[in-house]
């Protein structure tokens, strides 16, 4: 088991590494749903497991706990399945590799999967200890969380029968989240009207890549570019000097991931002299404009065959009108948290299935009104260019809760080990807790978990010593659980 295993925590680590070795991207969680009811088994613990490969284990509290009121402990065990372009991995199959690199484990040139696979490694190593105090455990693992929420979705009321949850779901040790965004994905189809390509000499790739990427929430406020959005740019620009047809387009991988890379197939009659020459000054913008945030943008273009059939004018026209006028990054600040983000929208994923071409954008805000604002702008602009959409994955904000004995109890305990005072603020992405607090009828929540970076894309990693702390805390609070 590489170096892992000597570790410490040890029994976090050992079940972290098992849970990589297990393919869960989302959508794919049958097998680790499975491996963990084999664990409830073999620790004779009770458990149920529904459809939706979701998983309750339920725990005994310890001695002088016996009859405290059920704590649940709670994180998603599928991932985001992201890695480098020229990567042969198969996230299907394929186990992930990880590695170690001082303080951070990260995967090799994949998504590690911290992002929630520490949570379910942190709740197994509490469900299979028998030397930690705690009150009644229930312990939940989600599905499906990073493009829906479905398997919290589907957790149904008087399931948990707990009234305080611990989300194992954030990034940044001692910062307490106590409130998150609601959001929901649109997707614009366009369907693709094709003629021959006889009419035309010559085709290029373009190619825009080495962008940072990130998480569409937690990095939208960081004003990383966006890869569709900077195609859409690249290619209004060459529409208006020349007469050209896209062929082929695709940008990003995830919804919810800022899109890093994106491809697009055009054919033209103008000269691979000229093409450069806009090529490059495009190239020299995006670079200085974003020369504070990202450090490898480029921009590149390569000669290839003429394909048969390449797209009509006018599909050609509404697909770059949709990239340069759909709606994209931060939309608006909060007034009550400074420096919170409320509302932004991620154009996360263009590609061509089925005859059409999609455009998946995922709008999030912790003001209702907000998101239903930006999902407005998104109609109009289908109505405009004569599209459709449709939409899925709606769910509602986590709202703060102004009193609450959990919060005042995680941060007491956080002040009495570390000698200062934690954070504690909202989040502008989506958590669990906004759904599970209508299951479990607006029961009394927190979210906390070590520091990662960079998650949702090849360069997440996780801090082995931040691990290590939050275990020994986590284990403290459970304590003072009564």
């Amino acid at each position: 088991m590489m170096h892992i295993e000597n570790l410490e925590p040890k029994s976090v680590f050992t079940y972290f590494y098992e849970i990589s070795q297990i393919p869960r991207g989302s959508g794919n969680e049958k097998a680790i749903s499975d491996y963990i009811v084999a664990f409830a088994k073999k620790h004779n613990l009770e458990y149920t497991q529904d459809k939706a490969w979701n998983v309750l284990i339920k725990k005994a509290g310890t001695m002088g706990l016996e009859n405290a009121s059920p704590v649940v402990l709670q994180g998603h065990i599928d991932m985001v399945c992201e890695k480098n372009k020229e990567v042969e991995h198969d996230f299907e199959k394929d186990p992930l590799k990880l590695q170690i690199d001082g303080d951070f484990i990260k995967a090799t040139e994949t998504t590690l999967g911290a992002d929630n696979g520490i949570a379910a490694a942190y709740s197994l190593a509490i469900l299979a200890s028998d030397d930690i105090t705690h009150p009644p455990i229930e312990a939940l693992f989600t599905t499906n969380e990073e493009v829906g929420m479905d398997g919290a979705r589907a957790i149904p009321k008087g399931l948990l029968k707990g009234k305080r949850l611990i989300n194992i779901d954030s990034e940044e040790e001692g910062i307490f989240l106590v409130s998150c965004a609601g959001g929901v994905r649109v997707t614009i189809h366009l369907p693709i009207q094709q003629e021959l390509s006889c009419d035309y000499k010559n085709a290029y790739e373009i190619k825009l890549c080495g962008l940072k990427g990130g998480h569409s929430g937690m990095e939208i406020d960081k004003q990383r570019a966006n890869a569709n959005k900077l195609m859409g740019r690249a290619l209004s620009r060459l529409y208006n000097e020349f007469d050209l047809r896209i062929a082929d387009l695709n940008g990003g991988s995830k919804d919810n991931a800022i899109a890093r890379e994106s491809d697009v197939v055009v054919v033209t009659n103008a000269p691979k002299s000229q093409m450069e020459s806009l090529i490059n000054e495009l190239q020299e913008a995006f670079q200085y404009e974003y020369r504070n945030t990202e450090t490898d943008i480029s921009l590149t273009l390569e000669t290839i065959y003429i394909p048969q059939k390449v797209f009509t004018k006018e599909t050609t026209k509404k697909a770059i009108d949709i990239l340069v006028l759909i709606p994209n990054g931060v939309q608006g600040m909060s007034d009550d948290i400074k420096g919170l983000v409320e509302t932004s929208t991620n154009v996360g994923v263009v590609n061509m299935i089925d005859n059409e071409l999609r455009f998946v954008s995922a709008i999030r805000s912790s003001v209702s009104t907000k998101k239903e604002e930006i999902k407005n702008q998104i109609k109009h602009l289908s109505e405009i260019t004569g599209t459709t959409i449709t939409t899925m994955g709606d769910y509602p904000a986590w709202e703060y809760k102004e009193n609450s004995e959990l919060r005042d109890t995680c941060l007491r305990v956080y002040k009495e080990m570390y000698g200062k005072e934690p954070e504690v603020t909202a989040i502008h992405a989506g958590l669990e807790c906004g759904l599970l607090s209508e299951t479990m009828d607006d029961a009394d929540m927190i979210s906390m978990g070590p520091n990662m970076f960079d998650v949702h894309t090849p360069n997440e990693k996780v801090s082995i010593s931040s691990v290590q702390r939050v275990w020994d805390y986590l284990k403290a609070v459970l304590k003072e659980l009564k």
